[in-house]
């Protein structure tokens, strides 16, 4: 029988060279089977090789355990916006419990911030032709922001009511309903060296300093005790009293703290004697001393009237007051206060800190210096008034260059008799001088106003960015998004640089103003010991109404 299957052409099977074609292997059912499996193996092998590469597009694209990982932007933000603010805080430009104050009200901005970054990725990620994941190291950062958030936030509603706790009147056994207790002490007197130096040192309670016209120092001690008998008031009273030591030229006058009472010291001093106070929780005043006076304190009011002689006070409390009026001397203060007036000072004023509430400097014969966190002004002469708060600064009357640095201000400087710097945004800028002197005014996101006197003469150079410009005088003004203002007003003599982005100029014609104003009086007599209650302002000068242009 014919191994050649049937319908096969004549000569397929035939090998080269002719003969007889090869027979096919026998039919074997096992190796038929084996080859069977084999197929089956290699297509299970390319389907679980699809299945997996397609696990781990899916895991790499939606947060699973594979796959390569995009790291995030919002965490290095993050980093990176801690790492500014720590460093503003360290090198004194914000302060410290102003920020905290800030951001207990507003931490909220954080998580909103975080959150608009992580959206603006998710839509650039849509764009990505291979899924990819996000890195969330970042969250325990947004949680311990959280807690900090929330920290201050707790702080600034129950810190007033801490403070109130332990102040110079809320002494701790007091609030728990503790009995008060009061007794006056034997005065303590000694006839003291012309010239000694007085160190007075009370932790808790008020400090009154006057002048007297003897060579003895007197003090009188008016004691309180928080205690449940006479007899442990007495112990309290015991510990605490006050202490007169005098070693040479050297005197020593202290109270010892005690946690259940306090010590109100009245002391008088010879008027040659230099004054040193160190108080704790309480308030200080001095008045009629003649040989200068130190001040440092921590939880109180410092007033100070008719001082003789170079002033330093050293402040730590955002929430009490300064005052010193009549001091015929330089004054330096540092430190946080609340609200702070100073009237009267023949010498240089020096100003460092942080002032929360309203601060008002006026009639200064010597330089005004005041440095804060976010203003810094400098002034040659204030025959008139400065006064600023969180939301303006205005200086009315002064002589010499003025020269201000702020933001988030209104500026207004009026009469003024010299050369004017001021530099601003997110405010406005006002400045009117009383007669041809330079000025040059920077603002950013703020109109700028100048206001010249019949008599001006300068040549002005003015610039703004989306804004108008207004002219009362002859000047050119070009432009269209980028206007200019550039000209001579009378012979030219002053230099006038007005520049601003996002507000406008404008340049008025204003009321002649009197000769610069002379030299402060001389200080009146020293006055009684009681702390000054009002602020010594004067009234400013308001010129008559002018027409503007439309």
């Amino acid at each position: 029988m014919s191994s050649v299957p049937p319908n096969t052409p004549p000569g397929a099977n035939m090998p080269p060279g002719g003969g007889a074609p090869p027979p096919f292997p026998p039919y074997d059912p096992k190796t038929q089977w084996r080859v069977y499996r084999e197929q089956q193996k290699v297509a299970w092998r390319a389907q679980r090789d699809a299945w997996k590469a397609q696990r781990y597009a899916w895991k790499a694209g939606y947060g699973g355990g594979y796959g390569p990982r995009v790291p995030s932007i919002v965490g290095p933000v993050i980093l990176i916006t801690i790492g500014i603010v720590a460093l503003l805080v360290i090198s004194g430009t914000i302060s410290g419990s102003q920020f905290w104050a800030w951001y207990g009200r507003w931490w909220p901005l954080v998580l909103i911030g975080a959150g608009l970054g992580l959206l603006a990725e998710w839509a650039l990620d849509l764009r990505r032709e291979t899924p990819v994941r996000r890195s969330g190291s970042f969250v325990g950062i947004i949680i311990l922001l959280a807690l900090m958030g929330f920290g201050a936030a707790g702080w600034n509603h129950m810190g007033p009511w801490f403070n109130q706790w332990g102040n110079e009147n809320g002494d701790l056994f007091n609030m728990f309903g503790m009995p008060q207790h009061d007794s006056d002490q034997q005065a303590l007197n000694a006839q003291i060296p012309a010239n000694s130096a007085i160190d007075i040192e009370n932790p808790r309670g008020d400090v009154s300093v006057t002048a007297g016209d003897g060579p003895n120092v007197e003090v009188q001690s008016h004691e309180v005790a928080y205690a449940g008998s006479d007899g442990d008031a007495k112990k309290i009273f015991d510990a605490e009293a006050a202490q007169l030591k005098v070693s040479g030229n050297a005197v020593l006058i202290k109270s010892e703290s005690n946690d259940r009472g306090r010590v109100n010291l009245t002391v008088t001093v010879p008027k040659t004697a230099r004054v040193t106070v160190s108080a704790g929780r309480g308030d200080v005043a001095a008045a009629g001393l003649g040989a200068g006076l130190s001040v440092r304190t921590a939880h109180g009011d410092t007033h100070l009237n008719s001082i003789t002689g170079n002033v330093e006070v050293h402040l730590s409390n955002s929430k009490e007051d300064f005052s010193a009026h009549q001091v015929d001397g330089d004054l330096t203060a540092d430190g946080d206060c609340n609200d702070l007036t100073l009237s009267e000072i023949k010498g240089r004023v020096s100003l460092s800190g942080q002032i929360f509430g309203e601060a008002h400097v006026e009639n200064v014969t010597g330089p005004v210096s005041v440095h804060t966190s976010i203003t810094d002004v400098q002034i040659a002469e204030l025959p008139g008034d400065l006064t600023f708060d969180s939301d303006n600064l205005r200086v009315n009357e002064s002589k010499g260059l003025v020269h201000v640095v702020t933001h988030s201000k209104d500026v207004d400087l009026s009469q003024i008799y010299g050369d004017s710097y001021v530099e601003d945004r997110d405010g406005r800028i006002s400045v009117e001088p009383a007669g041809a002197y330079n000025v040059e005014a920077k603002n950013s996101k703020g109109d700028v106003e100048l206001t010249l006197p019949p008599n001006a003469s300068g040549t002005v150079d003015g610039r703004t960015h989306n804004g108008d410009i207004v002219s009362e005088f002859g000047l050119a003004i070009s432009g269209d998004e980028d206007k200019s203002v550039s000209g001579r007003i009378g012979s030219g003599n002053s230099r006038i640089v007005l520049s601003t982005s996002n507000g406008d100029l404008n340049i008025k014609k204003g009321p002649a103003f009197p000769a610069a104003p002379a030299v402060a009086n001389a200080l009146a007599p020293p006055s009684a010991p009681a702390p000054p209650n009002a602020r010594h302002l004067k009234a400013p000068k308001v010129p008559p109404p002018q027409p503007v242009a439309q």
